[in-house]
């Protein structure tokens, strides 16, 4: 954590994706900075009564950040997060090129993990810093958003959102390491694809042995691609990736208490994937398991659990199945 200075200033924050992380973050910064939150119409006119923040845990936060449509509500912003789906990020990167200021500070609190470099392409001269949200956030009314699993916000050194994450008693902390961060989270977030193809909560996901294994078998790949290619995974929860994959495969009677010692989800959490499939939104999944297939590619290696993972994940944006059962999925996959 970074220690707070006596004199913070105020400072003015810019949201670019006013997504469900986006207004959670935003919502909890708004305390202690003038924030702005930058989304598409729909989601901008539902806050207009003003932005609703809660916990698992209880909190619960209600603020009216300033609201915009246009991107150049950010061009007096001292730090911008740019929370928009992977997909976006270049176009995003474009558009913010001409209005920021030279000085800003732009953080990537996004999925997957090139994020950061795309928008340092498109922002040259711009500092640039990558960022990683490892708690998942469900809006279960238009004006509220739900964190719904447990985590702290990780960073590259930025002393601009450290401060503000301080004094708003957002947890936070700043990483020297964030590439095998970044390749940690996508090691855990290969589960978002399970969930949204059986469609339950993922605390009953979880319950079932059948998607753990479907689960464990993406990552039991992605880990030996990542090997391959020289990358490390950095550890995010209570165990090492590697041991992830046998952890998952445990019976349910083993697996059950020893996740909820790991950590703590809300019985109406679901994946972002899920959500964005539920609204016939384009998913992340050629940024998630498709970046698995990418690596193995590029290394003339095979993927094929993962591979099979996003053309489920792309036939169920074009109105295909997400209703599998665990045994159906298992069979699809970890025969894979």
């Amino acid at each position: 954590m970074t220690a707070l200075p006596d004199a913070v200033p105020r400072r003015r924050v810019a949201v670019f994706g006013a997504g469900a992380i986006g207004c959670w973050v935003g919502a909890r910064l708004e305390a202690v900075a003038d924030v702005t939150l930058i989304g598409r119409p729909r989601v901008i006119d539902a806050l207009a009564g003003g932005v609703r923040a809660t916990d698992l845990d209880g909190g619960d936060v209600r603020t009216r950040p300033a609201l915009a449509t246009e991107p150049a509500a950010a061009a007096t912003a001292d730090l911008v997060i740019v929370t928009v789906k992977s997909a976006a990020t270049a176009e995003a990167g474009t558009t913010l090129a001409a209005v920021l200021r030279p000085d800003v500070a732009v953080v990537s609190l996004q999925n997957g993990v090139r994020n950061a470099r795309v928008l340092a392409d498109a922002l040259p001269g711009r500092r640039v810093v990558a960022g990683m949200v490892p708690f998942n956030v469900v809006r279960p009314e238009p004006d509220r958003f739900h964190r719904a699993t447990e985590g702290a916000l990780l960073f590259a050194p930025c002393p601009e959102l450290a401060q503000a994450c301080a004094a708003a008693g957002l947890a936070h902390a700043e990483r020297e390491d964030m590439p095998a961060v970044l390749w940690g989270k996508l090691v855990i977030n290969l589960g978002n694809a399970i969930n949204a193809l059986c469609g339950l909560p993922l605390v009953d996901q979880l319950s079932q042995r059948a998607f753990r294994r479907c689960f464990a078998a993406c990552q039991r790949e992605a880990l030996a691609t990542l090997r391959a290619a020289g990358e490390h995974a950095a550890r995010l929860l209570a165990i090492p990736p590697r041991w992830m994959p046998a952890l998952l495969e445990l019976p349910d009677a083993v697996f059950r208490p020893l996740a909820r010692r790991m950590v703590a989800v809300d019985p109406t959490a679901r994946s972002s994937m899920w959500d964005d499939l539920e609204h016939g939104r384009v998913t992340e999944i050629d940024y998630l398991q498709g970046e698995i297939v990418a690596l193995a590619d590029r290394l003339r290696r095979d993927a094929p659990v993962n591979r099979r993972v996003v053309e489920l994940v792309h036939a169920a944006e074009a109105g295909g199945r997400r209703d599998y059962t665990g045994a159906e999925l298992a069979a699809l996959l970890v025969r894979a």
